[in-house]
Parts: C-alpha cells; structure tokens; sequence
C-alpha cells in the first residue's frame, strides 16, 4: 500500500488505520493471523485480512501472498 515504513507508521499516527475495527494510533501495535486491517488511503479505503507472515521483509509481490483482500472503496 506505501513503499517505506515510514509512510506506514504516518499513516497509523494521523488515524487513517483501524485494526478489527479499532482505530489505532501506535505503528508498532502487533498484528495477528485473522485481523482485518481497514486503512483510508487518499481517496481509497482498503479492508485486508492478514493471512500469513514472512520471516523476512519481501517485495510487494511476495507481501501481497500475506492478505486477502476483502474490499476498497472509493
């Protein structure tokens, strides 16, 4: 969704990112297999399950292996 984890965790601190249906305001909350992730994204609002985790940080394409997305709006 963002190239760095520095747009990541702006994202969460100005409020743009609920986990199960939380608004979440620290980057470094854990996440786990089954949580829904809703981030607001420009005009987009995108809802991801998180359905694995890598041992490494990958590309987008291996990442993209990771969630199953539920739905965007515009």
């Amino acid at each position: 969704m963002v190239k760095a984890r520095t747009s990541a965790a702006e994202l969460v601190e100005s409020g743009h990112v609920r986990i199960n249906g939380t608004r979440e305001k620290s980057p470094g909350h854990a996440i786990k297999i089954g949580d829904v992730i809703t981030v607001a994204l420009d005009r987009t609002v995108r809802v991801l399950k998180v359905t694995a985790f890598n041992e490494r940080r990958g590309d987008a394409a291996s990442a993209r292996v990771l969630y199953e997305e539920l739905g965007s709006r515009n």
